[in-house]
């Protein structure tokens, strides 16, 4: 009899075999954090009851190392012991702990010194389902700072609005600045053109992404308008299924002029009346640029408008400093708490 060929059949039960062995990779996974995050409990404790804790401390870390290794194997040399102590430190509530984070996520978050910023990223890093290389070049790029410094940079003439509103996800809840394209491995110069950086995005546009956050997927680039009379042509169009509402971004290489923000400002009107659904909320509109004028952003319908937006983009790693360095100018010329 002539066997019958069925992909279908085959994809389906590859499917389902692909699928029982992630599911149980990761409940291994997990079962060994849990185990760390004991062991570590176990340390802290026993070192509480210590007379001299730093000096039994590290007695009992060296014994406990020798005597587990003996056992079990590689993984409980000493500097393994003491993360799995810091482990516990950093995440003292047992139930606080992700399932769907692995042990070397949780290694690099236990590095951050800030209580908030590890929480964040240990939530961001499940919702969003980060590999462990994702979250290091988030925590790298200071992904939480600029996302804070964003929320920061509000006029105060909204903060009675900001704390009375509810606690639905907002634009600005999403919108960072800047922006951190190192990925494109691009250089800043005079023969650097807008179209350089468009293309240079779509190619990396996993990476992108990445950068921009959760819930966005790409819908076009040089999305064309047509009116009765012109055509105009949008940069990048996203939708983010968290807001329900399409995003446009236009690059700009330069300084942030008004003609910019005149030009977004339409686009969203048109993008608003021409292509968004009657079930999508309101179209987000961000200028990318190189530089920012902040008397354009103060005095324009940037201003007044929650849907416009105008971040900067850098093509390398920034620092932390360079960040705090940010929020400060901002916090002057904006006059802001």
């Amino acid at each position: 009899m002539k066997p019958v060929k069925n992909d279908d059949l085959y994809l389906n039960i590859k499917n389902i075999l692909q699928s029982a062995r992630d599911n149980a990779y990761r409940q291994v996974n997990f079962i060994m954090v849990e185990a760390y995050w004991n062991i570590g409990q176990q340390i802290v404790e026993e070192e509480q009851n210590g007379k001299d804790r730093a000096e039994y401390g590290s007695y009992l870390i060296k014994e406990l190392s020798t005597k587990l290794t003996k056992d079990f194997g590689k993984g409980f040399t000493q500097q393994n012991l003491r993360n799995m102590r810091q482990f516990y430190n950093c995440f003292p509530i047992r139930s606080t702990l992700c399932g769907e984070l692995s042990w070397s996520h949780y290694r690099l978050i236990m590095r951050l010194d800030n209580p908030q910023a590890r929480l964040w990223y240990t939530e961001e890093s499940a919702k969003a389902s980060w590999s462990v290389r994702a979250l290091e070049r988030q925590i790298g790029t200071h992904y939480y700072e600029r996302l804070l410094s964003s929320k920061e940079k509000q006029p105060v003439i909204n903060e009675a609005k900001e704390n009375t509103k509810d606690l639905q996800l907002t634009p600005k809840d999403i919108i960072k600045d800047p922006y951190v394209l190192e990925f494109l491995d691009l250089k800043q110069n005079n023969a650097f053109y807008e179209s350089d950086l468009e293309s240079a995005l779509i190619e990396k546009i996993q990476e992108f992404l990445l950068e921009l956050g959760r819930g966005f997927a790409f819908v076009a680039r040089q999305k064309r308008i047509k009116t009765e009379t012109s055509d105009f042509y949008i940069d990048l169009v996203f939708y983010n299924y968290m807001l329900k509402c399409f995003v446009i971004i236009d690059l700009k290489k330069g300084k942030l002029t008004h003609q910019d923000v005149g030009q977004m400002d339409m686009y969203v009107r048109m993008y608003n009346d021409l292509e968004k659904a009657e079930n999508d909320n309101p179209t987000i509109g961000i200028i990318l640029c190189a530089d920012k004028d902040n008397t354009v952003v103060k005095y324009s319908v940037l201003n007044d408008n929650e849907n416009l937006f105008v971040s900067k983009y850098q093509l390398y790693l920034p620092s932390e400093e360079e960040l705090k360095a940010e929020i400060e100018r901002d916090v002057l010329e904006f006059g802001l708490k």
